[in-house]
């Protein structure tokens, strides 16, 4: 490995390299003031005692606050949190306006919807360079199924956990040279949704739709009295085009009807009734996933997805945006 030239700032891009949590830290003031920070300097120490550690500038207007109480906080802030880590590490603004939390104890904040949070009491303090080492000893303890915020070289990644064992995470050689391989993307993606779909199959057919019928059914649902064009705007992304000849299909199931100028569609009560079925399978598909894999991983599953399909979008409309804007009307 090169030697680097040793100097603060290449040595704290060095250590940035090291994937971290991220948490906030809160106490209460003698005078009740609420105090927080964010930080990432969070460690355990040991198990029997309980014992945590984290570490504060000494540059920091919070020094006297977490010296001098006794009870502190920590919270290991989930993948959902990010909003709130960047408010606790700005200076110069109320932190706590408008925040639900609870009271811990000795009335210390305690934050929500974490993956974790510790109350502590302090046990030692040590000089730590330009730091201060808070150890605290773990009073009271609770965690969730939330998959942790965690930071790594400057910035907020996401995390799942590693597959089970029987999964392959590699491209055999012959795949890599036949120029083809599973662990590519658009296979992956595509294999995934049509697995998904697969037991929904047998519910569209008790209805004979197709899926193109139940993604048509899906956008009416969501919002409703579209144009031919806009459903088609909306329905791009799966490579098909609506015809009229298959809404004349829908309308003839009475699921669909068009107004009287021929130009809008929108569901009849029995389209609503099918489609809103066929969404709760979908949904009760998910759930069924979910148990398996964990609601965290089905939570950074989907920030990615939603990632891939924002880097990806060439353009089209978001349904759900424009419904809220109808809604809003």
């Amino acid at each position: 490995m090169k030697q680097t030239p040793f100097d603060t700032r290449t040595f704290r891009s060095a250590l940035g390299t090291f994937t971290t949590g991220v948490t906030i830290i809160t106490t209460v003031s003698e005078d009740g003031d609420l105090i927080g920070l964010t930080a990432n300097s969070f460690n355990s120490v040991s198990l029997e005692p309980p014992l945590i550690l984290w570490s504060l500038a000494k540059s920091s207007a919070a020094v006297p606050f977490f010296t001098e109480s006794k009870n502190w906080n920590v919270h290991v802030l989930s993948v959902e949190q990010e909003a709130l880590s960047t408010r606790f590490a700005t200076k110069g603004e109320d932190k706590f306006a408008g925040l639900d939390y609870e009271e811990g104890i000795n009335n210390v904040p305690l934050l929500n919807n974490c993956t974790a949070r510790f109350q502590c009491r302090t046990a030692f303090t040590y000089d730590g360079g330009d730091h201060i080492i808070l150890v605290g000893e773990v009073l009271n303890f609770d965690k969730s199924d939330l998959p942790p915020l965690v930071y790594q070289d400057g910035h907020y990644a996401l995390t799942a956990k590693k597959p089970y064992e029987g999964v392959n995470l590699s491209s055999s050689s012959d795949a890599v040279k036949s120029g083809y391989t599973e662990d590519l993307l658009g296979y992956l993606l595509g294999r995934a949704h049509f697995q998904m779909i697969h037991s929904m199959r047998a519910r569209l057919q008790e209805h004979e739709l197709d899926e193109l019928q139940f993604f048509i059914l899906s956008v009416l649902c969501i919002q409703d009295k579209q144009s031919l064009e806009q459903l088609n705007s909306f329905i791009d992304y799966t490579g098909q085009s609506v015809t009229a000849d298959e809404m004349e299909t829908l309308i003839q199931k009475e699921l669909v009807a068009l107004d009287k100028q021929g130009e809008i569609y929108q569901l009849t009560g029995e389209g609503r009734e099918v489609s809103v079925h066929n969404i709760a399978q979908a949904r009760a598909i998910e759930e069924s996933l979910g148990d398996q894999l964990g609601a965290g991983d089905i939570m950074a599953l989907k920030l990615l997805l939603k990632r891939v399909i924002s880097k990806t979008d060439p353009g089209l409309p978001d349904l759900w945006s424009n419904s809220n804007d109808n809604n809003n009307e």
